[in-house]
């Protein structure tokens, strides 16, 4: 995922150069994680794909716009978000547009692999106790952890308080811990004294 300077600077580049280097970048380093998060929303790879499209389309028509706005990655999820809520609208699906119904799939429960050296089984677990967190509770954890979002960003793209953002990723941290504490318990013997 890139950072947000890193988006910065392509967008800078995009819109003072035509740069469709910068742009290709852009879209190689965004595409996996808006694709899963619209799908989230769509529950429809052909849908997201398209909508992730359309937003890109639109990012190299108004380039120079694009390239002065504050938070690009806030403005670009939310270009996702809106444009995927217009086509549940089109197609009468209008319930799957609740933000505790979007299912997006978790990509990696290993953030940063190189500074990570967690066995194969505790990676399961992990992935485990993320899938099994509320929906609502789900999608804040990944779109923080995995996709980089601050808390205020992510409040504002899902229309509700940075309380309630930093109450779900609470609950998130205290159930993946509940999970590896547990963990740690099962593997370390009992010892019975005799007496």
């Amino acid at each position: 995922m890139l950072k947000t300077e890193q988006i910065h600077y392509l967008l800078q580049q995009i819109a003072l150069y035509d740069s469709q280097s910068a742009y290709r970048q852009l879209f190689i380093g965004l595409h996996k994680s808006l694709i899963r998060f619209a799908y989230g929303i769509l529950k429809s790879t052909d849908d997201a794909e398209e909508v992730v499209s359309d937003v890109f389309m639109v990012i190299w028509e108004n380039r120079v716009k694009i390239a002065s706005i504050e938070s690009p990655l806030l403005y670009i999820y939310t270009s996702v978000k809106n444009r995927s809520v217009n086509v549940l609208n089109k197609q009468k699906r209008q319930e799957s547009a609740d933000a505790a119904q979007w299912l997006v799939p978790l990509n990696s429960v290993s953030f940063n692999p190189e500074a990570l050296m967690i066995s194969q089984e505790t990676i399961l677990k992990i992935r485990k106790s993320i899938d099994e967190l509320p929906a609502r509770c789900r999608l804040i954890f990944i779109l923080i952890k995995e996709d980089g979002l601050r808390y205020k960003e992510v409040a504002e793209l899902l229309n509700i308080s940075i309380k309630t953002v930093e109450a779900q990723m609470a609950i998130a941290m205290r159930r993946i811990a509940q999970c590896m504490h547990i963990q740690l318990l099962v593997k370390e013997p009992v010892k019975i004294s005799k007496k």
